[in-house]
C-alpha cells in the first residue's frame, strides 16, 4: 500500500503529493521541521515539539497554517493511515510558494505557509545500535549562527554525516571555538566520575525535546547534571559518551575519532538512561 503523505490540507499517496517549484523551502531553506516519535502507535513527547515548533515559526515571523489542535489531529490520522507502529512523523512548514523567486519575504495575507506531513517506519526501541554503541568523528562547526531555530537548513549537517561515513564513522560531533556543539542531528553528552556534562542552552544548539526529558528523568533518579562546554580531548577521556535525539532516543558512543570511550562498549548511565527513557514514553506517549 503506498504511504499517504498530508500536503497543505489534503491525504495523499505520497507520488501523488506535490509542492510549487516556487516554494521557498525549496528555493530559500525558507522552512522549520520538526521530528515526533511514534511508539506503539502514539506520539512521544508531541507537546514538547508543538512548542518548539511555535517557536521556531515566532522567530523567523512565520505564520502557522494550522492550529495545535489540527496539528494533532493530523498526526493521529497519518499514523491510522499508515497503520504506523513504530518510527516517526516528519512535519515541514515554508513561508509558502509565491508567484516568483524573491529574496524579499512574501506577504503572508497573499502567500500562506506551506505544510507538508510524512510518515517513516523505523525501529526505535529495539535499535541494534544502542546497543553495540556508535562511533563520531570530531568536525568544525561551520553552520549558521542560530541553531536554537530547527530550520531546514541541513546541508552542513549532512556534509558531516558523509564526512564521518568516509571515516569509517557513524556520526560527527561538531566544533566551535574549542567546545563540542552538537551532533549533525542529535545533542552530545559525556560522563565523567559520574556526572553528566552536555553543553547549556544557547543559540549555539538546538534545544531538544529529548534533550530536555532525559536531563529531568536524570535528575529524578539523582544523577549529577553539569551543563557546560567540554573539550573534544575531555570527551575522549570520559567514562562514557551518548547523544539524544527524537528517533534515536538515548545512544551510546563507544568511539570518537580513534580514540575508544571509557571501556569501548555502551556504559551503564547511558543505558539505563535508554531504559528509563523509554518507559516512560511509552507510559506518556498520546
Amino acid at each position: 500500500m503506498s504511504r499517504i503523505v498530508y500536503v497543505n490540507g489534503e491525504y495523499l499517496p505520497e507520488a501523488e503529493a506535490k509542492i510549487s517549484v516556487f516554494d521557498r523551502g525549496f528555493l530559500m531553506a525558507d522552512g522549520v521541521y520538526e521530528v515526533t516519535s511514534v511508539l506503539d502507535g502514539k506520539l512521544v513527547d508531541f507537546d514538547g515539539h508543538a512548542k518548539r515548533l511555535d517557536r521556531s515559526l515566532t522567530e523567523l515571523d512565520m505564520a502557522n497554517p494550522v492550529t495545535m489542535d489540527d496539528l494533532l489531529a493530523i498526526h493521529r490520522e497519518l499514523i491510522l493511515k499508515n497503520d504506523l507502529k513504530e518510527g516517526g512523523i516528519y512535519l515541514q512548514i515554508t513561508r509558502g510558494a509565491p508567484a516568483d523567486r524573491d529574496f524579499a519575504f512574501p506577504d503572508p495575507a497573499e502567500t500562506p505557509s506551506s505544510i507538508v506531513l510524512f510518515t517513516q517506519e523505523k525501529n526505535l526501541a529495539n535499535a541494534p545500535a544502542a546497543q553495540t554503541g556508535i562511533s563520531v568523528i570530531s568536525i568544525d562547526d561551520l553552520r549558521w549562527a542560530r541553531r536554537d531555530i530547527k530550520t531546514v537548513q541541513l546541508l552542513y549537517p549532512s556534509m558531516g554525516k558523509m564526512m564521518a561515513k568516509k571515516a569509517g564513522a557513524d556520526d560527527a560531533w561538531m566544533v566551535e571555538d574549542g567546545l563540542v556543539t552538537e551532533g549533525t542531528s542529535n545533542n552530545a553528552y559525556i560522563v565523567k566520575g559520574g556526572k553528566i556534562i552536555t553543553r547549556q542552552l544557547s543559540n549555539d544548539i538546538l534545544h531538544g525535546i529529548t534533550r530536555a526529558a532525559v536531563l529531568r528523568l536524570a535528575k529524578e533518579a539523582q544523577m549529577e547534571v553539569e551543563e557546560r562546554g567540554f573539550t573534544i580531548e575531555e570527551a575522549k577521556e570520559s567514562d562514557e559518551a551518548f547523544v539524544t535525539s527524537a528517533t534515536t532516543f538515548v545512544q551510546p558512543v563507544v568511539r570518537i575519532d580513534e580514540a575508544e570511550v571509557g571501556e569501548g562498549k555502551p556504559g551503564r548511565i547511558a543505558l539505563r538512561l535508554r531504559e528509563i527513557y523509554i518507559d516512560e514514553a511509552r507510559k506518556k506517549a498520546i
